[in-house]
């Protein structure tokens, strides 16, 4: 099996199992929801100054439910058994990363497809700006690349749930920040000179982790 129909495969697993039972994308959501609406209510802030917040509650919706997501998914595998099976699979382990990766990539991306209309709603805001909308691509996949990563090691032990914030949030502090401040600018219209500084940022992090992940992956699922 190459290595494209390898990774397609496990990507075909994951979605079809979360369409059976949709537990990962159902959890996701209601806490995203729920954080936006805790917010909604307390922050009550008048236009302006909703606007400059709008990044910051945004993303840290999403990197809680991320984790959230993250921590069920590689979960569901040891609890079903599936990652030994995986493991026994004549494949390179890369393309079980990538897979798992790419999974969790659109599972993250499907929950911010539909908090993002909720939050336009609530807050009065203009979100639908293809700049802002490619931010969110950026983020969301430095995030995922790490976050599965680590779900994988942390799936391993006894306080997995517990483990995986305290090893992610350290290491995407950097997606995290440079994710805010662009998306900051293209929601304000800040000049694209400032926020390119913040765009390569995420890119050179996004090229430089999934790297690093394709390959120590294989001596992480060894261990």
């Amino acid at each position: 099996m190459t290595f494209v129909r390898a990774t397609a495969a496990v990507i075909a697993k994951d979605l079809a199992g979360e369409f059976r039972s949709r537990e990962l994308l159902s959890a996701m959501l209601i806490f995203a929801v729920l954080v936006i609406l805790i917010f909604n209510f307390a922050l009550e802030l008048d236009i302006k100054t909703r606007s400059t917040v709008t990044a910051g509650v945004l993303w840290v919706t999403f990197a809680f439910a991320g984790s959230l997501g993250l921590n069920r998914s590689m979960a569901m595998e040891k609890d079903r058994g599936c990652i030994d099976g995986l493991l026994l699979a004549p494949v390179d382990r890369s393309a079980i990363y990538f897979g798992k990766m790419i999974g969790n990539l659109v599972f993250m991306l499907s929950v911010e497809a539909i908090v993002l209309p909720l939050y336009s709603i609530l807050y009065n805001t203009n979100l639908f700006k293809i700049g802002f909308l490619g931010v969110v691509f950026l983020g969301s996949l430095g995030y995922v690349a790490v976050g599965t990563l680590l779900a994988t090691m942390a799936v391993q032990t006894r306080t997995r749930d517990v483990l995986l914030p305290i090893l992610l949030f350290p290491l995407v502090i950097p997606v995290l920040i440079a994710s805010v401040k662009a998306s900051m600018g293209y929601l304000q219209g800040i000049e694209a000179e400032t926020i390119r500084p913040w765009l390569n940022l995420l890119l050179v992090y996004d090229t430089v982790f999934i790297a690093v992940a394709f390959m120590m992956f294989d001596f992480v699922v060894e261990e």
